[in-house]
C-alpha cells in the first residue's frame, strides 16, 4: 500500500504533559517538571512534520492558559491549526502526569470535562479534505459526545474526497462510558477504515476476547481494509494485508519510559507509505521510530528528525527478529 503524497489531517486531541524532572522522579516525589506538548493526535502530528511532511489537526482545546499552551506548541513544532477551536464554559484541556521510568510507571492522566469532545459537525465540515492525502485519527475522538458524531462525518466526508482513513485504535478504558459501548464503536470504525493500527490488547478487546485478537486483524482485512498492523510489543509486530502477511521484530533500545511509543511508530509508518517504501520497509520504520521515543525524555519533543531516524536506521544495530 502507498499513499499519494505526506500532507495529513488529523482529528484528535492536543493536550500538556507534565514529566517529574530530572527524570527518574517519582511523580509524589518531585518538585519540578517538565511540560510539553501531549495528546496522541498532536504527537502524531509532530512526529510526521519532524520527518519532513505535513500535519493539521481537527479538535477543541480549552479557552484558557492551558489551551493557549497547546497552540503555541503547536505553531512551534509546525502542526497547523486552522481547524483547532477554542471552547470555554466548563471544557478543560487534557492533561498528563507521566514519569520517565520503566519499573512502577505511574501515568495520572486527567479527562475530565475534555475540551476535544467538544468537537462537532461543524469543526470537521470546515475541512477542505481534498487538499491532503490521507486522514488519522485515534480512537479516543469516540469516546463521547459531540465528538462521536463528528469523528464519523469527517470519516465519510474524507470517503468522499477519495482520501484513505487511518485508524490507531488507542483505547483508553477511563475515557468511555462502558467497555461494550467502546467495543461497538470501536467495531464501526475500523470497518470503514483503510489502514488500521493497534496492539494485540486493543485488537482482542475489539474482538470481545483477548485470544482473538489477531483473528479479528484478519478479519478487517479481510472485510475490506487494506492493511492492519497488529503490534506485540517486544515480540513485534503481524501487518496484515490482502496479499498476506509480514513479521518483523524490535530494535533493541535503553527505554527510559514506556510512553509514545505507539504514536512515534504511527509518524513513522505513515511517513515511510507516503515516501513510497515497501509496507515492511515502513513498518519498521515506525518500529525504529518508537526505539528512539522511549529511550527520550516526552513525547513530542521525543519525536525523531528525518536526519535522526536516517541515522538510527542506518546503524549496524538490525531489529531484533520476531
Amino acid at each position: 500500500m502507498r499513499l499519494s503524497g505526506n500532507r495529513f489531517v488529523i482529528i484528535g486531541r492536543a493536550g500538556m504533559d507534565f514529566y517529574p524532572d530530572p527524570p527518574g522522579t517519582k511523580t509524589e516525589h518531585a518538585t519540578q517538571f517538565f511540560a510539553c506538548l501531549g495528546g496522541s493526535s498532536a504527537n502524531i502530528g509532530v512526529a510526521i512534520v519532524k520527518l519532513g511532511g505535513s500535519a493539521d489537526l481537527v479538535t477543541c482545546v480549552s479557552d484558557d492558559a492551558i489551551g493557549r499552551f497547546a497552540l503555541n506548541e503547536l505553531d512551534r513544532y509546525g502542526v497547523g491549526r486552522a481547524h483547532v477551536r477554542s471552547v470555554g464554559g466548563e471544557a478543560r484541556n487534557s492533561l498528563a502526569v507521566v514519569e520517565t521510568t520503566i519499573e512502577d510507571h505511574q501515568s495520572v492522566i486527567y479527562r475530565n470535562g475534555a475540551a476535544d469532545f467538544e468537537m462537532t459537525a461543524a469543526d470537521v465540515e470546515g475541512v477542505d479534505y481534498a487538499a491532503y492525502d490521507a486522514l488519522i485519527t485515534t480512537g479516543t475522538v469516540f469516546a463521547a459526545e459531540p465528538s462521536r458524531s463528528a469523528a464519523f462525518r469527517g470519516f465519510e466526508l474524507a470517503k468522499a474526497a477519495g482520501l484513505p482513513l487511518i485508524f490507531d485504535i488507542d483505547y483508553r478504558p477511563y475515557s468511555w462510558p462502558s467497555p461494550q459501548v467502546a467495543a461497538e464503536v470501536y467495531s464501526r470504525a475500523g470497518a470503514m477504515c483503510d489502514v488500521i493500527v493497534g496492539n494485540d490488547v486493543e485488537f482482542g478487546f475489539m474482538a470481545g476476547d483477548y485470544d482473538r485478537g489477531l483473528d479479528k486483524a484478519r478479519e478487517l482485512v479481510a472485510r475490506g481494509a487494506r492493511l492492519a498492523v497488529y503490534k506485540m510489543g517486544e515480540k513485534g509486530a503481524v501487518t496484515i494485508t490482502p496479499e498476506g502477511e509480514i513479521t518483523t521484530g524490535i530494535y533493541r533500545t535503553d527505554a527510559l519510559k514506556p510512553t509514545g511509543a505507539g504514536d512515534s511508530f504511527m509518524g513513522g509508518f505513515v511517513s515511510g507509505l507516503a515516501a513510497g517504501l515497501p509496507v515492511r520497509d515502513a513498518v519498521l520504520q515506525g518500529s525504529a521510530a518508537a526505539a528512539m521515543v522511549v529511550a527520550r525524555v516526552g513525547c513530542a519533543p521525543a519525536m525523531p528528525t528525518r536526519a535522526e531516524l536516517d541515522h538510527f536506521l542506518s546503524a549496524p544495530a538490525a531489529p531484533v527478529p520476531a
